[in-house]
């Protein structure tokens, strides 16, 4: 009788043993960091079709160029597309049109879109900042330095994408340029506040009241 008991006994311990094996190995993998998306992409990149980006249905693109092949745009067009609330676009010129499209299929989506660029930049041949005003999205120009030369975008916030490159033509398919795509969080968090900061202070109704109100705003602020 005690011999059975002393082997029912083992059998639980290692029933038990097992099972605090099985959640010690669970309880490991979710306190494991989850891998951090980095990237970096080189320009100019392959001149190649970019239809399969946009969209998934099985219709064949007649264009002339390469197609299905995965390039610096095609990934930079995939990350800008990931959006699923919001994307923050903070860039100094604004004439490629397929970056275009997926800011303006991201808007469709109800994604909130905010685009800050350069005051005379805004303007140049080709610039796409008139569409993306024309379909409803919020831009703003900084009006307070001589150039706003950033080149950022913000998806989520909680994906940076920055680098030289301007979102022009030039720039996708002639120029040396780089893109580093990061969700490091001590990264990603500056440029937010960055364009928050840039945002807030380039707003138009503030930008357009007259100096003795902004000086009383700032009176306030110091004394609070």
């Amino acid at each position: 009788m005690s011999g059975m008991w002393t082997v029912k006994v083992l059998g639980l311990g290692v029933v038990a043993l097992s099972l605090g094996v099985e959640l010690l190995v669970r309880l490991l993998r979710r306190l494991r960091p989850l891998k951090t998306l980095n990237e970096v992409l080189f320009f100019p990149s392959e001149v190649a079709c970019v239809e399969h980006v946009f969209t998934s249905l099985p219709r064949s693109c007649l264009c002339p160029l390469r197609h299905g092949a995965e390039t610096s745009l095609s990934r930079l067009l995939r990350h800008i597309l990931s959006a699923s609330s919001s994307l923050d676009l903070c860039v100094f010129a604004f004439s490629n049109v397929n970056l275009s499209r997926a800011v303006l299929a991201l808007h469709a989506r109800g994604v909130t879109v905010r685009v800050l660029t350069d005051k005379d930049y805004v303007a140049i041949t080709g610039s796409q900042i008139g569409v993306l005003r024309n379909d409803g999205i919020c831009v703003r120009c900084d009006a307070n330095s001589v150039y706003m030369h950033h080149k950022f975008a913000l998806v989520d916030g909680r994906l940076l994408v920055t680098g030289s490159l301007n979102w022009t033509r030039t720039a996708v398919q002639s120029n040396t340029e780089n893109v580093v795509v990061t969700e490091e969080p001590d990264l990603v968090r500056p440029f937010v506040q960055e364009f928050n900061r840039l945002w807030e202070s380039n707003d138009p109704a503030r930008c357009c009241r007259p100096a003795s109100d902004q000086k009383s705003d700032a009176r306030s602020y110091t004394t609070d």
